[in-house]
């Protein structure tokens, strides 16, 4: 009996002898925390550069915004809804896999001097584009204002001048799993000083609205 059980015995020593499937075993412990890890910091990263994309969108409107009109440097420019319209295009096709207008909303306000009231301002005309539903801290009074926009970093316009105001509202897609994004909801905003001398107060007979945007003939305004 001790004789048949002698390889038993010994194949047993060599088993608990044996360390070849302990990198398998530790693997197997080690996989999820790494999986953990890896796609948490996946979708940090995409957060992080969707929110920067976000940013230099708001920025490049604001830019673009300041920069739109028709006229000579010896005269006043002039904007019109295609301009706008035009420009907020231009910002959905810069955005590409984001779906700005499905996923967001985009506020262009000007931001101008106001004449009832000496030293203060006002929110002169907005247009706005996207499907997303988001309320404007900055616009709930537009006249008779200190600046826009956060305190302490409130944007003004300069004199017999008009600043550009934007604010682009965005809902996050996460890339792996809702829980592992700091936030969905992101805003950011930006704002221009207009560099030419703009027609901030165009003919009544070409701006109904009384706002200093020109209409044109079939072109709907992206009103807010």
């Amino acid at each position: 009996m001790t004789r048949a059980l002698r390889p038993v015995r010994h194949f047993l020593r060599r088993l608990a002898a044996a360390r070849d499937g302990v990198i398998i075993i530790e693997y197997a412990f080690y996989l999820p925390i790494l999986l953990l890890l890896g796609l948490s910091g996946a979708e940090i990263t995409n957060y992080i550069i969707t929110r920067m994309r976000i940013s230099q969108l708001a920025l490049h409107l604001a830019d673009n915004a300041a920069r739109i009109g028709t006229g000579t440097q010896l005269q006043q420019k002039t904007i019109n809804e295609v301009d706008i319209n035009d420009l907020l295009t231009g910002a959905g096709l810069q955005a590409g896999e984001l779906d700005l207008f499905t996923r967001g909303r985009v506020i262009i306000s000007s931001v101008e001097n106001d004449p009832a009231n000496a030293g203060k301002f006002r929110i002169r005309w907005q247009r706005c584009r996207g499907s997303k539903s988001y309320d404007s801290p900055y616009d709930n009074t537009k006249t008779n204002l200190a600046g826009v926009g956060p305190s302490g970093r409130q944007v003004i316009a300069p004199t017999d001048g008009a600043t550009m105001w934007v604010e682009v509202s965005y809902t996050y897609r996460p890339l792996v799993k809702e829980a592992w994004s700091p936030s969905l909801d992101m805003v950011e905003t930006a704002s221009m000083m207009v560099r030419d001398r703009r027609a901030l107060t165009p003919a009544a007979t070409v701006d109904a609205n009384g706002d200093g945007v020109l209409e044109v003939a079939g072109e709907a305004a992206s009103t807010c």
